[in-house]
């Protein structure tokens, strides 16, 4: 099939919808077919449309459809369509996810934000992760934090609770990703000047991710709303462990019964998650044995076999 893939022009080549984008090109050229990627509709011929998020995609959405009423479009949520535009700006969102043929949640919890009646088209496809070997710093007990810097991560929340730790902690806040703003920037140099656990490298390359991963004792991710971060999928499969805010898009990926939660915005319940890394091997021995069993859900070949079976299921 010749298909075109929509992810519309962010702040950063990194972002989340970008890299998503990216690998499912890789995925749908290694099946055979022929991807071109684009920020908008170009208009010229395409058997399929994939596009990314709905608000942002949705003019290119309803253009594609409007010249080829016959032909699907594969749409992906993310997490700002389900747990923000929906409500806020609701006539686009749910304009394109009516066209679409098929929705893509990226976590198992993401069809409580979908219209019941549009629920009929989703699938979820768990962003998957390549292998990585995890070599924790002897230096010091390092928590990654590894994201863009905007209000709905809330990217300090893993700062402000190393602030809370006894004195004689060794845990270190190591943060990367570009900060969408001056004020964000602003707000984290600010930080670092008044917090010694804590240091921002901005936004780093990909192999400079994986190797802060690699040498992390844990991973904060703390965001208000998420849509299924391909950095618990990385963190997963790596052994890292992870202490997610309990929101349905970190619950989605990590399971009801994970042990690492803490409630969003919530300094204190984080600092003493924190203090349990630190401290406490039986606690660390139960997170990486959840991780483990989440980490099938993670493997590149399923997400290969998932659209494999999406394309099929559309093709039929």
């Amino acid at each position: 099939m010749n298909i075109v893939l929509i992810t519309p022009d962010g702040p950063s080549s990194r972002t989340g919808n970008k890299v998503a984008a990216a690998r499912w090109a890789g995925i749908l050229r290694s099946l055979g077919h022929k991807v071109r990627i684009r920020a908008d509709d170009d208009g010229k011929p395409a058997d399929l449309m994939v596009a990314v998020h709905a608000w942002r995609s949705a003019a290119a959405v309803a253009r594609f459809k409007k010249r080829n009423p016959d032909r699907p479009v594969v749409l992906q949520l993310s997490g700002t369509d389900i747990y923000d535009y929906i409500d806020r700006d609701p006539a686009p969102t749910l304009r394109s996810m009516e066209l679409a043929d098929r929705l893509v949640a990226l976590n198992e919890l993401a069809w409580r934000a979908v219209p019941k009646r549009l629920r009929g088209k989703l699938v979820v496809m768990f962003q998957s992760a390549e292998a990585l070997t995890q070599t924790p710093s002897r230096q010091a007990v390092i928590v990654s934090v590894i994201g863009h810097l905007r209000d709905v991560k809330d990217p300090l929340r893993a700062a402000q609770a190393a602030r809370l730790l006894p004195a004689a902690s060794r845990v270190c806040i190591e943060q990367v990703g570009r900060a969408y703003s001056p004020a964000w920037a602003a707000r984290v140099r600010a930080e670092m000047s008044v917090n010694p656990r804590y240091r921002w490298r901005g936004d780093v390359p990909k192999a400079a991710v994986r190797r802060l991963l690699a040498m992390s004792h844990a991973m904060v991710i703390s965001s208000r709303s998420e849509g299924g971060a391909n950095v618990i999928s990385e963190a997963a499969v790596a052994g890292v462990p992870v202490l997610a805010s309990r929101v349905d898009g970190n619950v989605g990926l990590l399971g009801r019964d994970y042990a690492g939660y803490f409630p969003a915005g919530n300094s204190r319940a984080l600092a003493r998650l924190l203090r349990r890394i630190e401290t406490d091997r039986s606690f660390v021995r139960r997170l990486r044995r959840a991780l483990r069993e989440r980490a099938k859900l993670f493997r590149p070949a399923r997400e290969v076999a998932a659209w494999r079976r999406l394309l099929a299921e559309l093709s039929a």
